[in-house]
């Protein structure tokens, strides 16, 4: 083997570990992520994303495997009402996120155009406007 060889040997496998090892929570991708003052059909509100450590260990005898991961949690409140829990976003196909509320009502926000999201709430099985700036 060369000189040269081992440096660069040593340097492909650094840069393999650094780049397959596991992603910071503050890495998790979406642009929802942060802080959003919202209109809910005329009410105002706030959002709030945060991404969140995901790691988890599951253990068959003497065996575990771990994984590291991140997810985003979610909280919503209605003029100035309690937080409330939001879950499960996930992109859309036009690059939406679909996401829950607390009480299992499906929720959903378009990308933003100059920062503001606009979709719609459902309750009771009727939908209605949801628009969030930053």
């Amino acid at each position: 083997m060369s000189k040269r060889a081992l440096p660069t040997a040593f340097c492909v496998l650094a840069l393999s570990l650094y780049a397959c090892g596991s992603a910071p929570a503050s890495q998790v991708g979406g642009w929802w992520g942060g802080t959003w003052s919202c209109n809910i059909d005329g009410r105002p509100a706030r959002m709030k994303w945060a991404a969140v450590d995901d790691s988890q260990t599951t253990c068959n005898g003497n065996t575990c495997t771990s994984t590291s991961g991140a997810r985003w949690s979610g909280r919503f409140s209605d003029n100035g009402s309690r937080w409330v829990k939001l879950t499960n976003p996930r992109s859309g196909t036009q690059g939406g996120v679909y996401f829950n509320h607390a009480d299992g009502n499906r929720w959903y926000l378009a990308k933003p155009v100059s920062n503001k999201a606009v979709g719609w709430t459902t309750w009771n099985g009727q939908r209605y406007r949801l628009s969030c700036w930053r």
